[in-house]
């Protein structure tokens, strides 16, 4: 009986790695070589181009800056667990500040809190 509750929960436990999505912006190689498709020099590849260019912003771009991995393959890859996750806000947390403006105009414009769209707001009439 506990062998059986064992192998049903190995079972589990490797389903649900198996469904598990596996962003190529946050992967280390070890994460990439387990997709099926996916081999060291492979990972080594996808690994080497992200550190050196950044993260992917979509699967267009993984396919035109890893070499070998062509709109087939992507495809491929996806089906057994690959994602290119939101790489926005990887390059937003990575975006310099801006510079302090030079004069007091735009200094007091920078500081003013931004406005956002309110709902417009309903009309008044005042009768005397």
């Amino acid at each position: 009986m506990i062998r059986k509750l064992l192998a049903a929960a190995a079972l589990i436990a490797v389903a649900t790695h198996a469904f598990a999505a596996i962003d190529v912006n946050t992967a280390n190689e070890d994460a990439l070589r387990g997709i099926k498709g996916i081999g060291p020099a492979r990972a080594k590849a996808i690994v080497d181009e992200r550190s050196a260019h950044g993260p992917f912003k979509d699967t267009a771009e993984l396919g035109q800056r890893v070499k070998g991995l062509g709109g087939h393959t992507i495809e491929r890859l996806q089906a057994e667990g690959l994602s290119v996750g939101p790489a926005a806000t990887v390059a937003t947390a990575a975006a310099p500040a801006p510079a302090p403006a030079t004069s007091a105009a735009p200094a007091r414009q920078a500081a003013a809190p931004a406005k956002t769209p309110a709902s417009p707001a309903p009309s008044v009439t005042v009768k005397k």
